[in-house]
């Protein structure tokens, strides 16, 4: 917990709590279903769920607004957003039901009632939402024509509604593939968060 106590220091006993049994159950339903590579499992705090709050340090989801994780996996970023903003509501997404069957039970062991797990793709979708969020699901471009028909027009918040992926590495191409009319904000973690592990990686919004 200490990393996540460092950049979020105002966590409730409740958001305490879910945060620091989260390394036990994947532990647990890792041994079951892979969903996080076995060479990362020991660093989830730091590699998996900070990763996720990164979207926490751009966004103030509101109480009202809905989100889409997209291709959730075993639930990032969505889990650890859910916890951090309990009264915002959010649909975890994958294609993979075994995937989605890890998410339910952590969602189940932690009481998170504002998150619905589904098995399904977003482009067979109807659900409107404020923001989709990602994590190393797929190129940009593709994650758009997948998910900005689901974008609500109307805002509730200061934030434009639109699109949040978290990505690694040189993204120059992938931006450049856009539609042009699309707007990407590029924002580097290393200013949010100091560990190593950071460097390189970058929170891009797109509207």
């Amino acid at each position: 917990m200490e990393v996540i106590s460092k950049y979020f220091p105002r966590l409730t006993e409740n958001q305490r709590n879910q945060f620091a049994k989260l390394p036990d159950l994947y532990a647990d339903w890792n041994s079951k279903i892979n969903v996080i590579s076995r060479k990362d499992i020991s660093e989830i705090m730091t590699h998996h769920v900070l990763h996720s709050l990164a979207i926490a340090k751009y966004i103030h989801f509101k109480p009202e607004a809905k989100v889409l994780d997209l291709g959730t996996g075993g639930g990032f970023p969505g889990i650890p957003l859910a916890i951090f903003f309990p009264e915002t509501q959010f649909i975890l997404m994958d294609g993979t039901g075994k995937k989605i069957q890890v998410v339910q039970a952590v969602v189940d062991a932690l009481g998170l009632i504002n998150v619905t797990a589904i098995h399904g793709r977003a482009e067979e979708s109807k659900t409107k939402v404020d923001f989709v969020v990602s994590r190393a699901v797929a190129p940009l471009a593709q994650l758009a024509e997948w998910c900005m028909h689901l974008i609500k027009k109307e805002s509730v918040h200061a934030v434009p509604n639109g699109m949040f992926a978290l990505k690694g590495g040189q993204l120059g191409a992938e931006i450049k593939d856009l539609p042009r009319h699309l707007i990407t904000e590029k924002h580097p973690l290393s200013s949010y968060f100091k560990e190593p592990y950071f460097e390189e990686k970058y929170l891009l919004y797109v509207q």
